[in-house]
């Protein structure tokens, strides 16, 4: 039996196979728990990238932007299962302008977007569920360590401050629901989101030697683990944390 036998979980921001998310369903079903998708634009590449997991989940279209995506989404995922025990955030996205060294001059309509896609949906995301969690469970979104001014992360690294405080809050008012809400920071990974930023290759040079257990800028299976472990049972004291799975460079000096 695997730490997820019987649970039931949403796992948004799958678009390729090299995503956490899809390392994160894929993991889930292996631990023994159903999943369903969500996705956003392309549904036809990711209803194609679900059928490559050990069994093909429904796939629900889900734009965070969308009130009525978001107002309609339980009863959507209930179409498929009769509840859930764990939602995984996986939604990220700001405007080539907001990223790159641009941090200056970025308008407040991309930094807006950039901070409605990938903060305040991770409130919205858990929201919407609420009507599937009845018997509690967890939440769990994906971060970037946000305590630093990270070169060309700008804006975006600003929407993960925002993340990491709003993580804190979901984490006091879903607590009485016995919703569990924790973050998994992850080094940096040569995944969709990634190729989005300009000058990424900065991190791809510097991590691997900062951090003291090494780091795999291809491997997106620690995270997923991170994320499948604060799902299951095994953590059921445990809210509020930002849990970094970065080979230990968050906490050795630059």
């Amino acid at each position: 039996m695997g730490i997820l036998q019987g649970k039931r979980i949403l796992v948004s921001g799958v678009l390729t196979d090299a995503s956490i998310a899809f390392s994160v369903a894929k993991l889930a079903q292996e631990e023994g728990a159903t999943v369903v998708l969500t996705g956003f634009g392309r549904m036809s590449l990711v209803e194609r990238i679900a059928k490559r997991l050990p069994e093909t989940p429904p796939v629900i279209e889900l734009d965070v932007q969308n009130n009525e995506h978001l107002d309609t989404l339980a009863d959507r995922i209930g179409e498929h299962v009769d509840g859930l025990d764990g939602v995984v955030h996986s939604i990220a996205f700001a405007p080539q302008s907001a990223l790159g060294g641009n941090f200056l001059n970025t308008t407040w309509e991309d930094v807006a977007t950039a901070m409605h896609i990938s903060t305040y949906s991770y409130k919205s995301l858990a929201v919407a569920c609420l009507p599937l969690m009845k018997e509690g469970g967890a939440v769990v979104g994906l971060d970037f360590d946000a305590s630093k001014a990270w070169p060309v992360y700008d804006w975006m690294g600003v929407a993960k401050a925002g993340l990491e405080s709003c993580n804190r809050y979901l984490a006091r008012d879903l607590a009485k629901q016995n919703i569990r809400v924790n973050l998994v920071a992850a080094g940096p990974l040569r995944t969709m989101a990634a190729k989005s930023i300009p000058g990424f290759k900065e991190f791809e040079d510097s991590w691997p030697e900062r951090a003291p257990l090494g780091w795999d800028l291809s491997d997106t299976i620690p995270a997923a683990k991170a994320c499948v472990a604060l799902m299951s049972d095994w953590f059921p004291a445990t809210t509020g944390e930002i849990v970094h799975v970065d080979g230990g460079a968050h906490a050795i000096g630059a």
